[in-house]
């Protein structure tokens, strides 16, 4: 018997568990780092059309902060785990490495378990509701299930059953957590009687000014182009004022959106992102504020507004 748990606990996936572990938390944490540092810079970082529109969802938005900072912060605390028990090298602080080695396996799988329901959580939305492709999403899905699977076959657990119990009652209260997260933006957008997407309702009032800037840039035919899943656009918008943006001169350049102008919007390879004004001929990327565009399109109006 004793041989037997011998050979069970020399298995090679047991000896190279934490250090398989180190490695696909450093690279989630490489990642998520990039993408953080490009969400708050507003870099363009996405190989494709899909990527960027996933990327720019309110789903990539917690708490008013990059969804991918979360998730650096979770590859890097799997990280510290799982080196943890290396920080102690001398033979005086074997005993105390076994006893971090033994406390922290639970506190990886609990860890592994709730980062891999919420990544399954985040691919279905990206399949089924953005209906888009995001590499970046799809590989931090793998990292968390390729760190759950190793993190449950890794080790030899005395009660097997007491561990899955753990790990089912992370993945509900994780799961109960993310949908009431997102329950606002679940019944938050709406869509017309034939189809198109309108994205989350406007909730702030325009002032007069708002308005007749909004008017002025509609006369001058200048344009801003955007997509109804944009965040950056809705802020836009909510600058505007709800009675503002009935009147401006707004282009969807997403196909699933209300009245595409998608053909229109690929013309243009001055586009590169959303929202983009187009100004006198010149092409303006990001959010505006509304004195800005004043100044770049000659309004003369009030300057009253109110944001």
């Amino acid at each position: 018997m004793k041989r037997r748990r011998r050979v069970q606990e020399s298995r090679w996936i047991h000896r190279q568990s934490r250090l398989l572990l180190a490695i696909i938390a450093a690279l989630g944490s490489l990642e998520t780092a990039y993408l953080t540092i490009i969400k708050f810079t507003g870099a363009q970082a996405c190989p494709t059309e899909g990527c960027e529109k996933v990327l720019a969802s309110p789903y990539a938005m917690v708490f008013g902060l990059p969804l991918s900072l979360f998730g650096f912060l979770g590859y890097l605390t799997m990280l510290l785990l799982a080196t943890s028990p290396w920080w102690f090298p001398g033979s005086q602080d074997q005993a105390t490495a076994e006893s971090v080695k033994t406390r922290t396996w639970p506190v990886m799988f609990a860890l592994a378990s709730a980062m891999v329901v919420f990544s399954g959580y985040l691919v279905t939305v990206m399949a089924f509701q953005i209906q888009a492709f995001c590499p970046f999403c799809v590989a931090s899905a793998l990292f968390s299930l390729a760190m759950f699977l190793i993190i449950l076959c890794g080790h030899r657990w005395k009660d097997l059953g007491q561990i899955l119990f753990i790990g089912i009652m992370v993945g509900v209260v994780t799961l109960t957590g993310v949908l009431a997260l997102y329950a606002p933006l679940r019944g938050g957008s709406s869509s017309t009687a034939g189809g198109g997407q309108a994205g989350p309702p406007i909730s702030s009032a325009s002032g007069p000014a708002e308005i007749a800037l909004a008017q002025y840039l509609k006369d001058k035919g200048i344009s801003m182009y955007g997509a109804w899943w944009c965040p950056h656009c809705h802020e836009q918008k909510e600058a505007f004022g709800a009675q503002a943006t009935k009147v401006l001169s707004y282009i969807e350049c997403a196909e699933d959106g209300i009245n595409p102008q998608t053909k229109l919007c690929r013309s243009k390879p001055e586009i590169s992102g959303f929202p983009t004004w187009e100004i006198n001929g010149q092409f303006y990327s990001g959010v505006q504020s509304l004195d800005k565009l004043a100044d770049l399109s000659g309004y003369q109006g009030p300057r009253n507004f109110r944001r």
